[in-house]
């Protein structure tokens, strides 16, 4: 007697291995599995779709390390997060040398923390697909959050706000790079971010072969308030080269405040230890210095691919103006391993643009550009009480290019054709609460004419939407400018 082919089917089924039952731990001051969350990961191997709940209203120690044995998968991370209720303040975590650290716990969410105090860095990140979301970082003496030369990958930080850390010259807010070897695809991703009042370094430093900051608030840098340059080259994998990847980033929607004594909103290429050889492109950003002195929009050194540039508007205060992009011929000798010379372009100059605004006085506006608007006044709303907005008889309404192309030389890939939301509004941005941009009649720079509506379309899940603030903004402290390769 043969067996019917459904019962076949069944009982072939009922033989396959089940996928484990994702476990829960908890961790709180009392009544719970934990009272510290470093003890979750010393005791246990976690597995994907894991989770880990840790209560607010407590602080926790720091020193945390995630490792290599508490990853999740693709598509089933590892969760660690706040276990909200009314009216209760986000966990704390503080101290130690880093004060959380993912080592190679691949594909993770981290979210709902506030994280400070640690040494060396508040969040060191030496693994692949971590997601850190809805977090306050800041007191940090060195870097705020810190991904690896190695053994890192894809890394996004979204709705989230750091402040208070860095210092000197070498230690950043963000200081983001990976390992272009182990992660050859890897993407870092930088959205809906509240970044200000760094101590010390750039407020965000890149190092990473794909970068993607889009509709993020920085303001108050020690030095550059953003620095894309290329891989350090004393600290890769064997089988690394200046050849291997090319370092790429897009910036698209930011607002982008100069307020410090340092000259550059925005630096690419390299150091003297990696230049990028990489595609920069700028769409609707407004770039804001609120100070005199000199001022670069952005400045080329060591070995940049191309810059390509549309819809933003550069507007200095005080009756001066700034230089638009300025190249930067280093005196200083590269490291036998880093760019091969010192010119600003590793190929020669390529930059493309359209639809700029900048003031009359401008210097060093690209020959190349076309449409380029020119003015004395941007009309654009002050800070913090208009917010950049554009006014009713401002020149950026209704003059963005909707289609903006770059040539074959210079095009990034998969671009973001114009941005589709405004950024936080100089204030951390509750998950899903973002403001979507009118495309009919785009206005040039980040913010539009007038508030658009919230996103309740937003692809996060409906339980992460709510947030509590921490703290308060600190005073900004100025610091002098050192020299310009750093």
């Amino acid at each position: 007697m043969r067996a019917h082919p459904r019962v076949l089917y069944v009982l072939l089924v009922a033989l396959l291995p089940l996928p484990a039952l994702a476990a829960t731990y908890t961790v709180g001051p009392s009544g719970r599995q934990y009272t510290q969350l470093a003890a979750v990961f010393a005791d246990n191997d976690l597995e994907p779709g894991d989770v880990v709940e840790v209560d607010g209203d407590a602080s926790y120690e720091g020193g945390i390390l995630v490792g290599d044995d508490d990853g999740g998968s693709a598509g089933r991370p590892v969760v660690i997060r706040w276990r909200r209720e009314a009216g209760a303040t986000r966990p704390v975590l503080k101290g130690g040398v880093h004060t959380i650290k993912f080592s190679q716990s691949n594909h993770l969410l981290f979210e709902g923390f506030e994280v400070r105090g640690g040494s060396n860095s508040c969040i060191f990140s030496e693994a692949h697909d971590i997601t850190v979301r809805d977090v306050v970082v800041h007191a940090c003496p060195g870097h705020g959050i810190l991904t690896a030369d190695q053994l890192s990958g894809s890394f996004t930080l979204e709705y989230s706000e750091v402040h208070d850390a860095g210092a000197s010259s070498n230690r950043h807010p963000l200081y983001i790079q990976s390992d272009e070897v182990a992660y050859p695809d890897a993407v870092f991703r930088l959205r809906f971010n509240y970044i200000h009042d760094g101590n010390g370094g750039n407020l965000v430093k890149v190092r990473h072969q794909r970068s993607e900051i889009h509709y993020n608030w920085l303001e108050g840098s020690a030095y550059q308030a953003v620095e894309l340059i290329g891989p350090d080259c004393w600290e890769q994998q064997k089988g690394w080269s200046t050849e291997l990847r090319r370092e790429d980033a897009e910036l698209v929607g930011n607002v982008i405040i100069q307020s410090g004594e340092w000259p550059n909103a925005i630096r690419m290429g390299g150091d003297l230890n990696g230049r990028s050889q990489g595609r920069v492109r700028l769409v609707n950003n407004s770039i804001v210095f609120n100070r005199p002195g000199p001022a670069n929009a952005v400045l080329v050194q060591l070995g940049a691919g191309s810059l390509e540039m549309h819809n933003n508007v550069v507007f200095q205060t005080g009756g001066e103006a700034p230089a638009i992009v300025k190249e930067n011929q280093v005196e200083d000798t590269p490291e036998p391993c880093g760019p091969a010379s010192s010119l600003a372009w590793s190929a020669g100059r390529k930059v493309a643009g359209s639809n700029n605004w900048v003031q009359e006085e401008a210097s060093l506006v690209p020959a190349e550009w076309v449409g380029t608007l020119r003015g004395s006044d941007p009309g654009i709303g002050e800070v913090p009480r208009d917010l950049l907005r554009p006014r009713q008889d401002s020149e950026l309404r209704g003059r963005a290019n909707l289609s903006p192309a770059a040539p074959a030389a210079l095009a990034f890939p998969a671009p973001l054709l114009v941005p589709a939301y405004e950024p936080p509004l100089q204030s951390r941005l509750p998950v899903g609460q973002q403001r979507r941009r009118d495309q009919v009649g785009l206005e040039i720079g980040a913010m539009g004419a007038v508030a658009g509506a919230m996103d309740s379309d937003a692809a996060v899940p409906r339980k992460f939407r709510k947030s509590i603030a921490v703290g308060e903004r600190p005073r900004f402290r100025k610091t002098r400018p050192d020299d310009e390769v750093q």
